[in-house]
This record gives C-alpha cells, structure tokens and sequence, in this order.
C-alpha cells in the first residue's frame, strides 16, 4: 500500500533573482566603464580650440599623454618623468605597433614641452599621435 499523494510537477516560473542580477552587474559595468572614458580628460589642462576641428570617437585601449602648463607630463593621472613616459610607450609599441596616441596639451604650455613629448613618441616608434583640441565657444 502506498499512502503517499504523487506530487505533481509544476512548470518552473519566471526566475527573477537572475535577471536582477544580471541588471546589476550591466550597471556596474557601464559606470565602470563611463568612469574610465573620462577621467583623462578632467586634468586640469586647458587645450586650445580649433574652428575646423572634427569630433572624434574615443576607441578602447586609446593612449593619452597630457602636457600641463609647467612642463609635466600625465599619463593616466600618473605624473612621470621623461625617461618613465619613454619606457612606457616603448613596451606598448612593442605590444602594439600600430598604438595611437592622443597629445593633450594645455595651451599655456612652452612647445618645447610638447616637442619633448613628440620626440620621446618617435624614439618610442609611436608614429600614430593626435593632437586634441577643444570646441570653441559659441
């Protein structure tokens, strides 16, 4: 005799705790990723403005170098010496051959700062280098 009831099985439901939890870590990915896109361009380095300059699209992995009025140099909010910026951007040309890497330079800063750094990029053999600039005011 068996006085058991046979249980009856139920189609699974809607699960909800995954998709929260998959909501929550596309959050925190995107913030992550927001956070990381513009906190190179916070410096406190004012680059002059261009009339005829294009918006262009920041691509992953993007190498900026910022040129304060002082002659420092920033690389990921990192103040280094010459010799540091230089062996930087040895080991990525060598990782990366065709890397390209954007100048920021402030407006006030002496050209032979910015010339400095171009040289360090060439003996580097970074030979992709953009120079940024701003929008000017409406």
């Amino acid at each position: 005799m068996n006085f058991r009831k046979q249980a009856v099985p139920e189609a699974p439901g809607f699960q909800i705790a995954p998709m929260v939890d998959i909501v929550f870590l596309l959050l925190i990915f995107f913030l992550v990723t927001w956070n990381f896109a513009r906190y190179e361009t916070e410096l406190d380095v004012k680059v002059p403005t261009a009339k005829e300059g294009k918006e262009s699209r920041r691509s992953v992995g993007e190498v900026i170098i910022n040129v304060k009025n002082d002659g420092s140099i920033v690389i990921n909010r990192k103040t280094v010496s010459a010799e540091e910026l230089g062996g930087t951007l040895r080991k990525i040309s060598e990782l990366y051959p065709d890397q390209a890497v954007v100048l920021r330079g402030d407006q006030s800063a002496d050209y032979r700062h910015i010339v400095a750094v171009l040289d360090i990029c060439r003996a580097a053999n970074i030979w992709n280098v953009a120079f940024a600039t701003g929008r000017p005011d409406s």
